[in-house]
Formats: structure tokens, sequence, C-alpha cells
């Protein structure tokens, strides 16, 4: 068994293979290949939880379990993926999977942007200005060509500095704005990932053609999108139907108000594979609704143990 550190992840995976890694793993997961067990969680009388999600990979004969816990006064401090040879049953790798875990969410939207965004989409809103934000404002300029990227978050500070970082990073012009107005204006392209319990922007604002990552939303309690933008939304596309079902607050509250009919949601993998005809047009809204998936962790941490073992 080796283990594999943050330092190691950020060495070995790039954005674009992320984005491979995690468009494989869910075509095999729509064809049976794989399998994915939603994320469940152990609550503990001091507000500690305890998360754990697992998958399979029937291919490449694997399997595995990322596990971390959180309490409101210290966040989520470790992950940790474990992944076994589904053939001996040996514990193969332990990956700390902070980092790992940031790569592969960016690169299930930067997917979803790739199969669902207009070809000619090209400016981006980001609300939230985060640890996972980076990974998705990476995601998304490698699916498009980005002309301009506009971040609103709550605190000035923090989204003027993001913007100054990301800038320099991905030699794009990012501006730090005041409102979600203005993050807003022109935009094609809006990727949210927050911990906000109410919506973040008013879905009026959106403009006819525009394409949706809401990645921020894994609790029924948190809402980063209104009623307004899932009604406005012809294609729906969660990573899990189960899942979302359970997590997804963006989308359990809608359902609850009588706004959204489950049926109406696909997978993503559906998209992928041409099981679902994604965007037919060019005025068409799009939404991918994301909650992160066991088999892209297992899928990564396959990559990653491939390459240190």
């Amino acid at each position: 068994m080796i283990r594999i550190t943050e330092e190691q992840v950020l060495e070995a995976v790039s954005m674009p293979v992320a984005m491979d890694l995690v468009e494989r793993m869910l075509l095999r997961l729509g064809d049976g290949r794989a399998v994915n067990h939603p994320r469940r969680r152990v609550a503990m009388q001091n507000r500690t939880l305890l998360h754990y999600m697992a998958g399979g990979d029937n291919e490449n004969g694997r399997v595995g379990i990322k596990v971390y816990a959180t309490n409101p006064a210290v966040g989520a401090p470790n992950f940790v993926v474990l992944l076994f040879d589904s053939n001996t049953a040996q514990l193969l790798a332990s990956i700390d999977a902070n980092i790992l875990g940031q790569i592969r969410t960016g690169a299930a939207s930067g997917v979803a942007t790739r199969h669902l965004a207009r070809k000619d989409a090209c400016r981006l809103a980001m609300f939230g200005s985060g640890f996972q934000a980076e990974t998705q404002l990476e995601a998304v300029s490698r699916a498009r060509e980005l002309e301009s990227v506009r971040v609103y978050s709550r605190k000035k500070a923090r989204r003027g500095s993001f913007a100054r970082r990301m800038s320099e990073k991905l030699a794009l012009p990012i501006e730090a704005v005041d409102s979600p107005e203005e993050a807003l204006e022109d935009a094609d392209i809006v990727t949210t990932v927050t911990s906000a319990r109410h919506p973040v922007f008013p879905g009026a604002l959106l403009r006819p053609g525009t394409h949706i990552n809401a990645a921020g939303s894994n609790h029924v309690l948190r809402r980063e999108l209104d009623a307004d933008t899932i009604r406005r939304a012809a294609v729906i596309a969660a990573d899990s139907i189960e899942q979302a079902r359970m997590e997804a607050g963006d989308l359990t509250q809608a359902a609850d108000e009588g706004v959204l009919d489950w049926s109406s949601v696909c997978e993503l993998h559906e998209v992928l594979s041409g099981a679902h005809s994604g965007r037919t047009s060019e005025d068409q809204t799009t939404l991918f609704e994301s909650q992160g998936l066991a088999v892209e962790d297992v899928a990564m941490a396959d990559y990653l143990y491939q390459a240190f073992r």
C-alpha cells in the first residue's frame, strides 16, 4: 500500500487530464461498467458530521471510498480516499484528497460546459471565490475560450484577491465586481460555488442561451438558484439523480414548490453518450447540478496510483 500526498496530487493531475478521467468514468457509470454509492453522513451530538461515499470501476478492477469529517468550528480539514483492487481485495493506496476533490469537482463542471454550453460562449460569471472556485474557473476556461470573467462573492477583499490571483494563473481578464447584476451582465456561462442557503442571483437576469454550473449546494438546506432559474432551464442534468434527490437543495426545494418535475432531469452521462440530446438550440438555458460522485474520486485515485506505485 502506498500513500499519496496532496503535493503529489497537485504535481500529477492537470485539469485536462482530470476532465478526461471524469468524462470516461461517467460514461462507464451510464452503461453499467461503474457503480456509485451516494454520500452518507453520520451526525454527532457536537455537530461533527462524518461523510462517506463509495464507488467501483469494473473495467479497471478498482473500488474505493472517500471519507471526511466536518465541524462548524474547523470546516473540513482532511479528506482521504482509500483505493482497493477489486480482484484481490488488497488496499492499494491511501490518498490525501483535499486537492483531489477540488480538481475533480471542477473537472465535472468543465465536462458539462464542454457538452452543454453554446460553442461561442466566452463570458463567465463566477459566484464564489473560495477554495473550490479556483478549479471551477480553470475547468470552464479549458472547455471554452473565455474572453472575460466577472466574479462576485460577499467579501470584497476576497473576491479581489481571487480575481488577481486567477488572472495571473490563467492569463485571463478577470474582474471582481460589486453585485450579482454586474457579474451577470452579458454572461453566457454562470458558475455558482458557494455555501449559500438562499439564491445568489435572480433568474430573471439570465440571458437566453446561458449555461449554468451549480456546484455549491450539496445539502437540502442550501440553495444557490431560485425557482425562476430552474423554470427557465430547458435541460437540467445532474451527475446523479439519486444523489441529487438526497442533497441538491437547488432541485429539492424547487420540486417542493412545484416548479420542478424530477422526470425532466437527466444525468450528465446521458448527454455525453448521446442518449439525451442536451442543448438543441442556441437560446436554451442549460443547467448542470453537481454533487460530486465517488466514482470520479475512484477514477482520479486509480490514475494517481498508476503514476506513483
